[in-house]
């Protein structure tokens, strides 16, 4: 072979050599990344076909990255299973016949593979009178229980917390409706409303544990403001705009107005839905458990690659769909375990 074969043979080696080490170099950085699941709920606005969802047509972002989506599945047939707990203040605003009657038709309502529990929050915490159970009439019936009479809770955010707490893991979904006016006695009226550390632990918890929570304020009315604040829509539930409820921080604090950007602001971050009523009429839950009905069936897992930190913790996450007139609800922040990868 004469030399500049040789040279030819050599450059090609050199080429192929660097390549090689690229390739490895990559397939390790991409070894790094680690599966993360999220629960989303799709809506579909002015008849929108939400049917034909899946991977080409769903983008998540992870911080300002795009990540790649490994599945998106419905949860229905064998991945239908859903734990689902009702927590409720302990309080006389939820005495109201036709209030437990919407709930206990709702419970009533929910398909076989849904199981319930019931708890309500007094001042040791959540006081669980029914454990989750495919018995829905199990449930319903501890509706009746007389603790609906009794004092509320000093913290409705201190009982989710110990309720997760409690919650073992599953393979189903596990969401939360709290049904509170959500004011929190143990966090005092004169600080602002974006920094009370028992919301802001209660919806880590839930985020942590892929937990969704939905709310529904007890308390009716409008926010006690001279001016109706934007973030109160027509349709009598929260816009799910964070820039809204945000401007809410600065507004001061006074009681009903509290409460009902706690509960906003746990619903949002963990991917579910704020209801609240602007009638001083009684105050019935029927069309906002009708909407969380339709939401709980219309839920997908959506499964990605992550990059995660220096360490285990929660990221910034979003998610949106290509799909016309479809909206994509989901928490927040996603924990995105350590790698299992060496880093060098």
């Amino acid at each position: 072979m004469g030399k500049l074969s040789w040279f030819h043979v050599l450059t090609v080696a050199a080429v192929l050599s660097v390549t090689s080490t690229r390739t490895v170099a990559q397939a390790a950085l991409a070894s790094t990344e680690v599966p993360v699941s999220l629960v989303l709920t799709l809506k579909g606005h002015h008849g929108a076909d939400i049917s034909g969802l899946n991977s080409g047509n769903l983008i998540v972002t992870e911080g300002r990255d795009r990540a790649r989506i490994t599945d998106v599945a419905p949860f229905n047939g064998e991945r239908g299973g859903l734990e689902l707990f009702i927590m409720m203040d302990n309080g006389p605003e939820l005495s109201h016949g036709t209030q437990v009657e919407d709930i206990r038709r709702f419970i009533l309502a929910q398909p076989p593979t849904t199981k319930i529990g019931v708890a309500y929050m007094d001042m040791e915490g959540p006081k669980i009178v029914q454990d989750l159970t495919a018995d829905h009439s199990l449930a319903a019936q501890a509706l009746t229980t007389p603790l609906a009479r009794l004092a509320n809770g000093e913290s409705p955010y201190t009982s989710l917390s110990q309720l997760i707490d409690k919650w073992p893991p599953s393979s189903d979904r596990r969401e939360v409706l709290m049904i509170s006016n959500g004011e929190d006695a143990t966090f005092g009226s004169s600080t602002p409303v974006a920094e009370n550390p028992y919301l802001d632990a209660a919806i880590e918890k839930a985020q942590r544990s892929g937990i969704v929570v939905f709310t529904i304020a007890t308390s009716h009315g409008a926010l006690h403001l001279e001016n109706e604040h934007p973030f109160l829509p027509q349709d009598q539930k929260s816009s799910g705009n964070s820039q809204d409820i945000g401007s809410m921080a600065n507004i001061g604090p006074t009681g009903t107005v509290v409460g009902k950007y706690y509960l906003a602001h746990l619903a949002e971050d963990t991917g579910g839905e704020y209801f609240y009523s602007k009638s001083s009429a009684a105050l019935t839950f029927a069309p906002y458990l009708a909407d969380i009905t339709d939401r709980l069936a219309s839920q997908y897992l959506v499964s990605f690659l992550a990059k995660p930190g220096k360490g285990p913790g929660l990221q910034s996450v979003k998610v949106r769909s290509e799909l016309p007139h479809t909206e994509v609800v989901t928490a927040r922040r996603a924990y995105i375990p350590a790698s299992t990868v060496a880093q060098r």
